[in-house]
C-alpha cells in the first residue's frame, strides 16, 4: 500500500510511519523540520525512518502548494494521513500567525491536492481540544465542539469543518481522529511528561498548572499508532452508520473519532507515577490555570470500538517507564 504521511519527523508521524514501513507498506513522508522545537531530535527521528528503502522523505512546509503537489505524485497515495501541524496550546499566544499558516492554509492545501489525487481514504489529526467549553464528559463525537478555549483549537475545528465541505463535495472519504494527550518514546520537549522527567532527574522543582487538580485522558502512542492502522481500512461511507451516535455525515464520507482510552487520570497522580518510576522526589510549584487549558479530558471511545473492536490501552505506569526508558538511552542518562 502507498501512503503519504505528513510529519513523519514529528512524534506521532514517526511512530505512525515506522510502524507501516515495518508492515511492508511504501510510506512517502513530508516534514518542515521548522525549530518549534528542537531540529536535532525531528533529525533523528527522520534518519532511523530513513534506514527503511520504503522510505521517501521529502522536506517541505505545507504552505508550499508546488512542494506538497510533488509528494502527492512521488506518493501515489492510496491513503493519506495528515499529521503535519503547529501544535501547542500556549505557543499559539506567542505566534498566532504560525497556527493560521500551518493549520489552516496548509490543510487547506493537501484538500486541494487530495481532492484531486483521490485517496481512497484521507485521515486526518485532530484534538480532544475542539471540545473547548463543553462540560459534557465524556466527550463524544456527536458532543458540541463550538466554544474552542485556544486558537490551536480553532485551526483544528476549521480543519474539520474544511474537510467536510470537500468529503462531500468531492465524496472523499474522511477520517477525523481527535487525539487525547498523546505520550511515549521520543515525545516533544513542550509535553509536560518531558518536562518533568527532566527536571526530575536535574533535580530541578516543577510548574504545576491548575493546581495540579487538572485531569488528562493519556494516550500511549504506541496505542494511538494501532488506533490510527486500524482505522486507515474502515473508510467512512455515507449511509453506513454504526449506531445513534455515530459521527457518520448525513451528507458525506465523514466522521470524527475519538483515539482515547476513556481513564483520565489527575495530574498529580501523573507526577507521583513519574517520581515512582524515576525513583525521585518531585519538588511541585502549584499554578494558576494558563489561558487556553481545559481543566479536564475524557474520552468516549466507544465509537472507536465499534470501527476497530476492542483496544487495551497501556496503563500509565507502562507508558511513562517506556518513555524514561528511551529518555535514559537517547539523553544518556544513567539510572
Amino acid at each position: 500500500m502507498n501512503v503519504l504521511i505528513t510529519g513523519t519527523a514529528g512524534f506521532i508521524g514517526f511512530h505512525v510511519a515506522r510502524r507501516l514501513l515495518a508492515e511492508g507498506h511504501r510510506v512517502t513522508g513530508l516534514d518542515a523540520f521548522t525549530p518549534y522545537y528542537d531540529p536535532a531530535l525531528k533529525r533523528a527521528r527522520n534518519r532511523i525512518l530513513e534506514q527503511s528503502p520504503l522510505f521517501t522523505s521529502i522536506e517541505a512546509q505545507l504552505e508550499n502548494r508546488d512542494a506538497l503537489a510533488r509528494a502527492f505524485d512521488i506518493a501515489e497515495p492510496e491513503i493519506v494521513i495528515h499529521l503535519a501541524a503547529q501544535a501547542g496550546v500556549r505557543y499559539a499566544l506567542e505566534d498566532p500567525e504560525a497556527y493560521v499558516s500551518s493549520n489552516v492554509v496548509g490543510s487547506h492545501n493537501l484538500l486541494e491536492l487530495a481532492r484531486a489525487a483521490r485517496p481512497r481514504h484521507l485521515m486526518l489529526a485532530s484534538t480532544s481540544s475542539v471540545y473547548g467549553g463543553n462540560e459534557n464528559q465524556p466527550f463524544r463525537e456527536d458532543d458540541p465542539a463550538d466554544h474552542p478555549l485556544s486558537l490551536y483549537a480553532a485551526t483544528k475545528k476549521s480543519m474539520e469543518a474544511m474537510s467536510h465541505s470537500y468529503a462531500h463535495l468531492f465524496d472523499l472519504p474522511t477520517t477525523c481522529f481527535r487525539f487525547f494527550t498523546v505520550y511515549g518514546p521520543w515525545g516533544r520537549p513542550d509535553m509536560a511528561l518531558f518536562k518533568f522527567v527532566a527536571a526530575g532527574l536535574a533535580g530541578e522543582p516543577i510548574q504545576l498548572f491548575g493546581n495540579g487538580e487538572m485531569q488528562r485522558d493519556f494516550t500511549y502512542v504506541e496505542d494511538l499508532v494501532s488506533a490510527i492502522t486500524l482505522l486507515s481500512g474502515k473508510p467512512p461511507a455515507k449511509g453506513e452508520r454504526l449506531g445513534a451516535h455515530d459521527s457518520l455525515s448525513p451528507v458525506a464520507p465523514w466522521r470524527t473519532v475519538n483515539i482515547g482510552g476513556g481513564k483520565p487520570v489527575q495530574l498529580l497522580d501523573f507526577v507521583r507515577v513519574i517520581a515512582e518510576t524515576l525513583k525521585v522526589d518531585i519538588s511541585m510549584t502549584p499554578m494558576a490555570m494558563q489561558p487556553g487549558d481545559m481543566r479536564s479530558t475524557h474520552a468516549d471511545a466507544s465509537l472507536l470500538a465499534a470501527l476497530i473492536g476492542p483496544m487495551q490501552f497501556t496503563p500509565i505506569a507502562s507508558g511513562v517507564s517506556a518513555f524514561v526508558e528511551w529518555y535514559r538511552s537517547y539523553y544518556g542518562r544513567s539510572a
